[in-house]
């Protein structure tokens, strides 16, 4: 992984990677990094049981792929989004 990270960035891709209807997509717009790239950094940053928890849970799961997802599933906008994008416009 070629980019460095602040604290709170690195704690919101992970937070992003274990979100259900978070696509690997768009973590990949929002912070560059790779479907890969967030496998290693998930690894490294985490215990080795939570890692293989999480890669239990997101293998194979339709909703961590934006191709794979079916057109019924709308996007899902997290309550820390605006905090942590610092996002000063609502959007209604």
């Amino acid at each position: 992984m070629k980019k460095e990270f602040s604290l709170l960035e690195l704690d919101r891709i992970i937070e992003m990677a274990w979100e259900d209807r978070t696509p690997f997509e768009a973590i990949e717009i929002q912070f560059g990094i790779s479907e890969q790239e967030v496998i290693t950094l998930m690894r490294r940053e985490m215990k080795s049981s939570s890692f293989k928890m999480w890669r239990k849970r997101v293998q194979g799961r339709n909703t961590k792929h934006s191709k794979l997802r079916s057109e019924n599933v709308a996007r899902f906008k997290s309550s820390m989004q605006r905090p942590i994008s610092g996002n000063k416009i609502s959007k209604r």
